[in-house]
Order: C-alpha cells, then structure tokens, then sequence
C-alpha cells in the first residue's frame, strides 16, 4: 500500500484486523464463511488504524460506501480525507428517483442503487469502501453503477479479501488497497 500512513499503521490496523475478526461458518448460508468486523468497528484503535490505512487509496472528491458495513467505513475514511460520504445503498432504501444496478453474489442476487437527484457524481473522482471483498459482485456493482452515473472511479478499498472467491479478478485491473489480502 502507498500513501501517508507510516508502514507501522498499516501493520498495525493489519494486526487488528486479523486478532479482532470473528469467522461465522454457514452464515448466511450454508458454505458461506462470514467476516464479523464488528469486533474491529467497536474497538476504537482499531478502528482509527484501519480507518487512516483505508484512507491512502486516496486522494478522491467523494467516498461512496457500500451498504451496510461500507458506510461506518467510508464515513471514517471520507473525514480522515476532508471529502464527503455517498452511501451505495440496497434496493429500496432510497426515495425516487435512483440509479440501479442488479448483480450475483456468493450466496444470491442483489441490487444496488444511488440517489439520481441531489448529488451530482458526473465527473467526481470516486473511492468504493467496503467491508470484505469475496467474489467482488459487490464491489463491481457499486463500480459499474458510479460510472454509468458518470463518476470517475479511482480505486476501491476493502478491510480483508476471502481467499479463493476470485473477487480481485471481477475487478478488472481497478487499483484495490486491502489491508488483509487473501
């Protein structure tokens, strides 16, 4: 990873992260391994590390969190970076009117959707936050939804990556700072 974070915090939000994460097999389904972050979400060292070593995937205009996790995340990294959050929200969580994006995932099928009034995103370097990437459905989504919105994506930033899922490949050569790779 790169960026202004000395190479002690990134180890050290790395620590956390693996002492912190609790693993939940078959949940939500069975032969899925769940990441529970939030043991790491309620320890606020451990939070702020990972914050500020998410936050070197930067420098962008905007932040857009992923539903649900994404959003305690990119709020904490939109603020170490001076820039505003845009929460990537799950199919009817939002008012009309809204830009949608439907994709598989692990375990089903989803759908992801911004505000299409009230935030202009055509031309805004945009960072995607998330909690874990595992197959990158997810992930590729929100990216796939932001530039048709017109934003330029700059990267995406997950705390850990689930080995084996193929997630880093969906993404397709978008720069990816993870702080636990697979």
């Amino acid at each position: 990873m790169s960026g202004a974070v000395q190479v002690g915090a990134e180890q050290q939000a790395a620590q956390d992260v693996r002492r912190l994460t609790r693993t939940v097999a078959d949940f939500p389904v069975d032969g899925v391994q769940f990441a529970d972050l939030s043991p790491v979400f309620a320890d606020g060292p451990a939070l702020a590390h990972v914050v500020a070593a998410l936050a070197t995937a930067g420098p962008c205009d905007l932040v857009a969190g992923i539903d649900a996790r994404g959003f305690l995340l990119g709020s904490g990294v939109a603020l170490n970076l001076g820039v505003g959050v845009l929460p990537v929200r799950k199919a009817g969580k939002l008012p009309p009117p809204v830009h949608s994006e439907s994709y598989a995932l692990e375990y089903g099928e989803a759908t992801l959707q911004v505000p299409a009034e009230g935030i202009e995103l055509r031309g805004r370097r945009v960072l995607v936050v998330d909690d874990v990437l595992a197959t990158g459905g997810t992930v590729a989504a929100a990216v796939a939804l932001l530039r048709r919105c017109g934003a330029e994506v700059v990267g995406a930033a997950v705390v850990l990556e689930i080995p084996g899922l193929g997630g880093r490949e969906v993404l397709d050569g978008l720069p990816l700072t993870c702080l636990v790779p697979a």
